[in-house]
């Protein structure tokens, strides 16, 4: 099986991480007693020279102990760095062997974007509990996720599902399976805010403290100088009144606009994370050479500037790093009072953004872009049996083989092949209870959203013809708006019809239709829903286990076939095929069901 080929590779990458991270560990912990061995010699020597009256060498023994300590201190940041990447993509491979297995409760759900009023997320899982989102999804920014989920929701244009089908190929390839891998665990290392980012920018727009303020920015430079030069001279012996009234001056500008520095502050600082992983993200891509056309104009948005975006954006992160210098309250006392530190990051804040903010903007969709297509290149590596589909142009074409639903991971899933076309057509599928009618429904359409996202499909090959899907199978009565789950159905049948006014072409999955009225209503109203489809712009599923449908096989020949799911009772035994079969079903189980849980039914006289 390729699915425990995978299986087997990711494992084995687990465990090879884990060696190596265990080694990381061990280097990083020794470079640590390093840091701390450097201190002491530091200390010792100085103490050393200035016991012995040697000032000079004392004072150049603190230096030169001083810089190797920064030194040893970088070197242990990059050490402990790659430890814990070494760690975070022994959890990405373990991850890998998680979704194999369809243990995803642990991922991320997509639950923000659960929409009932959506053509077909809901129907379909999409998002939520045991999802397509969790199946599909390895960002852990926000920026990713949103942007995977906004393809999840919509279909792509035709040449960019090429565009994407091309990318996701390059990157699912086994040579690339390191650099993608390592793309996906970089942001790993940091928090991710919900749309800090985009909320960051959104408000920083807006924001012009210096020009509004401009009498502030000769301040900047020449405040502190004049204090600083005035408490040297304080020290040695002249008045001290001049530095006593600069240091006030700088206290009292700090306490007028106290308010907009925490603004400033508070709002640059909820992105710090998300910038540092942003850089090293970038960084990541830029330095890669692509081969495919989308990732080539992609790789070169980021740095069409002259700067390139990682750069731009660690200058950002190093701006906000030194404002948060303010975070003790003694030390920005004496910052504000002494350098004016607050303003001068306002304002460093403000020239960035005069020079980079638009580039940041731009980088982000570029980033979030490949964050998607990441996550869809993994899912094909996860699953290389599954078909790259190919699109048509004839008018509702779904033809596929061996066709299954991603989200069943059994051992064997059952898959059947499939092809429908033409417009105004209609496949009524009959069946008995639980013989897989909705379920092969739910295959159709998770398959057919996957596909016009652009990525791969469960099953051996497709052709597919874009259209809007659209569901209504989990129509449920909502107490707050006092609503019949027959209603809430009719408001759905509502909706659909409204689109296939508009004239886009609508592909339909009905599911149970007008279950919630009496038989011959349902019988009279299905058939004219099928009649007024059949002359739109329109074609689809319909499930039922009203077999007077099947009738209309007849009425409008060549439009509407009959299909079915059967089940066979043997014994005290129901069993299911799960099969396709051409043909209105002729075995029927709700009795013997009824018998199973106890109800005692009566033979008819």
């Amino acid at each position: 099986m390729v699915s425990e080929s995978r299986e087997r590779l990711y494992l084995e990458r687990a465990s090879a991480f884990s060696d190596q991270e265990k080694k990381a560990a061990s280097t990083s912990s020794a470079v640590s007693w390093l840091r701390v061995g450097v201190f002491v010699a530091g200390v010792a020597v100085a103490y050393y020279f200035f016991r012995a009256g040697n000032t000079t060498a004392g004072t150049l023994a603190i230096l030169g102990f001083y810089a190797l300590f920064i030194l040893v201190m970088r070197w242990h940041s990059r050490l402990n760095f790659r430890h814990q990447q070494l760690r975070l993509l022994r959890q990405v491979n373990e991850q890998e062997v998680e979704r194999l297995q369809g243990k995803l409760k642990n991922f991320d759900s997509g639950q923000e974007f659960v929409d009932d009023h959506h053509p077909y997320t809901s129907d379909l899982d999409i998002f939520g509990h045991n999802s397509l989102f969790q199946l599909l999804n390895r960002s852990v920014t926000s920026i990713g996720k949103y942007k995977l989920a906004s393809w999840l929701r919509k279909a792509a244009a035709p040449q960019q599902v090429l565009q994407r089908q091309e990318a996701v190929a390059e990157l699912a390839s086994d040579n690339k399976l390191d650099w993608l891998q390592e793309l996906v665990a970089l942001p790993m290392h940091y928090k991710h805010d919900a749309e800090s980012a985009a909320g960051f920018i959104s408000w920083f727009k807006d924001k012009a403290f210096f020009r509004q303020h401009s009498w502030l920015k000769p301040l900047l430079f020449i405040l502190p100088i004049l204090t600083l030069a005035a408490i040297a001279g304080w020290f040695y012996g002249l008045s001290g009144w001049i530095a006593v009234v600069l240091l006030l001056v700088q206290y009292l500008l700090a306490n007028r606009f106290t308010a907009e520095r925490d603004e400033y502050y508070e709002k640059s600082i909820g992105i710090y994370e998300a910038m540092r992983s942003y850089t090293k993200q970038l960084q990541h891509i830029e330095q890669h050479q692509f081969d495919t056309p989308l990732l080539q104009a992609l790789h070169q948005e980021l740095t069409k500037s002259g700067t390139r975006s990682s750069e731009s954006i660690n200058k950002l992160a190093n701006i906000i790093d030194f404002f948060s210098y303010r975070l003790s309250t003694l030390m920005a006392f004496f910052l504000n009072a002494m350098l004016m530190w607050d303003f001068v990051w306002m304002y460093r804040l403000e020239r960035w953004k005069e020079q980079h903010l638009q580039q940041l903007e731009h980088s982000l969709e570029v980033l979030a872009e490949v964050e998607a297509l990441a996550s869809m290149a993994a899912f094909q590596h996860a699953h290389p049996h599954f078909a790259v589909p190919q699109l048509s142009q004839v008018p509702f074409l779904y033809q596929a083989t061996e066709l299954a639903h991603p989200l069943i991971f059994s051992v064997k899933p059952v898959a059947n092949d499939f092809q429908m076309q033409g417009t105004g057509h209609t496949i009524v599928i009959t069946g008995s209870n639980m013989s897989g009618k909705t379920t092969f429904l739910r295959t159709v359409g998770i398959n057919m959203v996957l596909a016009l996202m652009g990525g791969p499909v469960c099953a051996r090959s497709m052709t597919v013809t874009p259209a809007q899907v659209y569901t209504a199978m989990r129509t449920a009565d909502n107490l707050a708006e006092n609503t019949s789950s027959f209603y809430a159905e009719l408001k759905r049948l509502r909706v659909l019809l409204e689109l296939t006014e508009l004239g886009q072409p609508v592909f339909y999955l009905l599911d149970e239709i007008l279950k919630g009225t009496n038989s011959r209503d349902r019988h009279i109203g299905a058939m004219s829903l099928i009649r007024q489809l059949h002359k739109r712009n329109a074609s689809g599923l319909i499930s039922t286990h009203d077999l007077e449908l099947g009738a209309m096989e007849q009425e409008l020949q060549g439009s509407v076939e009959n299909y079915s799911f059967n089940s066979d009772i043997i014994g005290n035994e129901i069993r299911f095929d799960y099969r396709l079969t051409s043909g209105l079903c002729r075995s029927f189980n709700a009795s013997k069901l009824m018998q199973l849980m106890g109800i005692e039914i009566e033979e008819e006289a």
